[in-house]
Order: structure tokens, then C-alpha cells, then sequence
């Protein structure tokens, strides 16, 4: 069994008893973390794909180590300037152990999409509604425009034509 979880915005391909490093967590040593990202999760072949995440699934994982990484030298130079800049860090990182994969029962998941399908649908019903009204609320102040603009071209043409 196998999963694959967001951890501080980035994905990892996680097995139970699996020893892995991460972006540094605000979690004290021997600390039990629970991740609730879970975006896809194979239980012996039958693998369910969350949209994005699997609400049901959890990981549980115990912080092991908060370590630092190898150290990176990063080094600047323009050439016949006699410009040389030298620096370096060193990233850190936490140790976790995943302990358990957890994937609750899929009935739950079905009762809870069907609910959320009739909500989305009156929504949408009340808001073509009000689409409709605005429309026909703007056909009426431009055909009274219309009306105006054509009385007062036609009162031009009257005017010149007597002038003439």
C-alpha cells in the first residue's frame, strides 16, 4: 500500500515504515503528524485518485530528526573586474517515519457528493435568474435610447427642411 501526500507544497511517494526528508516542520521530535493531503492512494492494486485530494485518507507520520543538508557554495564572479563573491547555506530539513496509511470506507464519500451535486444545481438556478432579469433591464434602457436619439434626428431633418 501506498500513497502519495503534499507535504509543504510538495509531493511525495510515501509507503508505511519509509523513512523520509522534508521541507523543515514547525513539529517538536518524536511529534505525531497527521497529512491530510492525500492525492492518490493504491490499496493492492486498487488505486483511487483524489479530486485534488482524497478527503478520507490520512497518513500518519512521527517526526524523527530535524537535520541540516549538505552545504551549497554559491560563487559570483565577473571576469577582469576583480568582483568575487563567495556564500553558501546549508537547507533544513526534518526526518519523518510514515507509521500508518489510512483510507476510510468510500459509501461515506458517495452520500457526501450527492448532497453537494443538489447545492451546486439550485445555485446555478438562482443565478440564471437574476442573469435574465439584468438582460432584460438593459434591452429597455436602450430601446428608450433608440426612441430619444430618433426623435431628436428626425426633429433636425424637420428644422432644416423648413429652413430651406
Amino acid at each position: 500500500m501506498y500513497a502519495i501526500v503534499e507535504i509543504s507544497g510538495q509531493q511525495f511517494k510515501v509507503e508505511k515504515n519509509q523513512e523520509i526528508f522534508v521541507n523543515r516542520l514547525n513539529e517538536k521530535e518524536g511529534a505525531k503528524i497527521t497529512l491530510e493531503n492525500v492525492m492518490l492512494l493504491d490499496d493492492q492494486g486498487k488505486i483511487t485518485v483524489g479530486t485534488p485530494i482524497i478527503s478520507e485518507a490520512t497518513v500518519t507520520a512521527k517526526v524523527i530528526d530535524h537535520v541540516k543538508g549538505d552545504k551549497k557554495i554559491i560563487f559570483k564572479k565577473k571576469r577582469r573586474k576583480g568582483y568575487r563573491v563567495k556564500n553558501g547555506y546549508r537547507h533544513s530539513f526534518t526526518k519523518i517515519e510514515v507509521q500508518d496509511i489510512q483510507a476510510k470506507n468510500s459509501s461515506s464519500k458517495k452520500t457526501a457528493s450527492s448532497k453537494k451535486t443538489t447545492a451546486v444545481k439550485k445555485t446555478t438556478a438562482v443565478k440564471k435568474t437574476t442573469a435574465v432579469k439584468k438582460t432584460t433591464a438593459v434591452k429597455k434602457t436602450t430601446a428608450v435610447k433608440k426612441t430619444t436619439a430618433a426623435k431628436k434626428t428626425t426633429a433636425a431633418k424637420k428644422t432644416t427642411a423648413a429652413k430651406k
